[in-house]
């Protein structure tokens, strides 16, 4: 049985997508590098991301990776997907939940909703409201949260 809800690859415009309708990324693992290289650019060398041994002595298996890497990611994965969003700006993040840790080696990969949608008041551009699911390769939920995005109609 096929989903009529799933967006299949393509490019969707505003009036093209409805309520519900939702497509997965493709998945990426997590490196040392995506870790360390996001400390360098935010400044952020707290122990748990930089020693693993801290880390460990924390309860965790080993160097967490920063949570706001994975909400960037997160992004990222939905921006190269084979399915496109006319998108013009992300409008705002809320409500963003890290649920596990992502650990260096951990395959990630997100799926998009579209959970609202409407015209913008001089009705030529739409804001739709995206809900992340970012899972691990088990399907377990690592972060979750909601966008706003401003769209092309």
């Amino acid at each position: 049985m096929t989903d009529n809800k799933h967006l299949p690859a393509g490019r969707y415009h505003y009036e093209d997508i409805t309520v519900g309708n939702w497509f997965e990324t493709g998945r990426m693992v997590i490196t040392e590098s995506h870790i360390v290289q996001f400390a360098g650019l935010s400044g952020d060398f707290f122990d748990i991301h930089m020693d693993d041994q801290f880390a460990r002595d924390d309860g965790f298996e080993g160097r967490v990776a920063h949570g706001l890497l994975g909400l960037v990611l997160a992004d990222g994965l939905k921006n190269r997907a084979s399915t496109q969003l006319a998108a013009i700006a992300s409008l705002g993040w809320n409500s963003w939940s890290f649920r596990k840790p992502i650990y260096i080696g951990t395959t990630i990969q997100a799926r998009v909703e579209i959970r609202s949608k409407r015209l913008t008041s001089k009705g030529d551009r739409g804001i739709v409201g995206l809900g992340f699911n970012l899972k691990d390769c088990k399907g377990d939920t690592i972060q979750e949260g909601d966008n706003l995005l401003l769209m092309r109609v």
